[in-house]
Parts: structure tokens; C-alpha cells; sequence
């Protein structure tokens, strides 16, 4: 691997909002961490150990006080977004709904996809990789905003099956 192309990784995580990247390949190993990962990583250890005590606590006065408030309308929105599929990122990366600035957004809320065509772009160190659809369906929400960094796993759009 090349300084340069070090370099450029460097730069895009830092870009991506990533805390920690790990590249290895038989030559060489790299680790990228950014400056915000330290106080997280330090954070998350400690209550790991402390979690569950704490969290009954809170969870018994937030439940006798609104449960019958709140829980009708989370379930409902759970409900109906448990029918939809997710279709989520493959990579890190910047996510682009289109081809160019000037070109049309692959697809657009009320859109009917296949399986196979492209939904989306994610770029990720200089390369624009065509996000292909794994379901068949109607897009129903778009969950993230042009030119965004996105994370491995993250949901990128709500597809209505039916």
C-alpha cells in the first residue's frame, strides 16, 4: 500500500464520522482511530460492568408514570414500521442518491423496485459503488440525506414488500 492511498484513508475516516478503522492484508496491518474514540471506548467499558442496576431503576418510574401515555403510540409505530424491509448500507461510506449533482435520484419515495436495481451510491475512498436492491417492493421512506456519511449496517431506506 501506498503513502498516498494511507493518506486518503486517513482522510476519509476522519471525513466519515468513523471512530476506528482496521485494514489488514499480507503485508501490512493499519489501525485508524480518530480523537473522538477515546473517551467513548473509555465510557462504554466502565457502565458495562454497571448497567443493569442502574437501568431497572430508571425503567420502573418511567414506566408507572407514562405507560399508559406512551405505549399505545410506540407500539403503533413499531407496528407499522415492522412491516417494511430495511434496506441497509454494505460499507462505510458517503451516500449519494444519485449519479452526478445534475443527474435524477435512483429512486424516489413511491418508487417501485426490483431486485437488482440500483437504489443508491455509496463512495467510499474514491470509489462509487451502485447499492443494488435485495428485496422487491415499493420504497416508502428514505432514511438518510444526500452526500451523508453512512456506517456499515445502517438503514438507508424503508421498502414496502407487498
Amino acid at each position: 500500500m501506498k503513502l498516498t492511498e494511507i493518506q486518503d484513508l486517513i482522510k476519509f475516516v476522519s471525513k466519515s464520522g468513523v471512530n476506528e478503522v482496521e485494514l489488514e492484508t499480507k503485508e501490512i496491518k493499519i489501525v485508524i482511530k480518530t480523537g473522538k474514540q477515546a473517551a467513548p471506548i473509555m465510557y462504554q467499558a466502565a457502565p458495562a460492568q454497571i448497567t443493569t442496576a442502574p437501568a431497572q431503576v430508571m425503567a420502573a418510574p418511567i414506566a408507572n408514570t407514562t405507560a399508559a401515555e406512551t405505549s399505545t403510540p410506540v407500539t403503533t409505530a413499531a407496528s407499522n414500521e415492522a412491516k417494511y424491509v430495511t434496506v441497509k448500507s454494505p460499507m462505510i461510506g458517503t451516500f449519494y442518491r444519485s449519479a452526478g449533482p445534475d443527474k435524477p435520484a435512483f429512486v424516489n419515495v413511491g418508487d417501485d423496485i426490483e431486485i437488482g436495481k440500483a437504489v443508491c451510491i455509496i463512495e467510499a475512498m474514491k470509489l462509487f459503488n451502485e447499492i443494488e436492491s435485495e428485496v422487491k417492493g415499493k420504497i416508502v421512506k428514505v432514511l438518510v440525506n444526500d452526500a451523508t456519511p453512512v456506517e456499515y449496517d445502517q438503514p438507508l431506506f424503508l421498502v414496502d414488500p407487498s
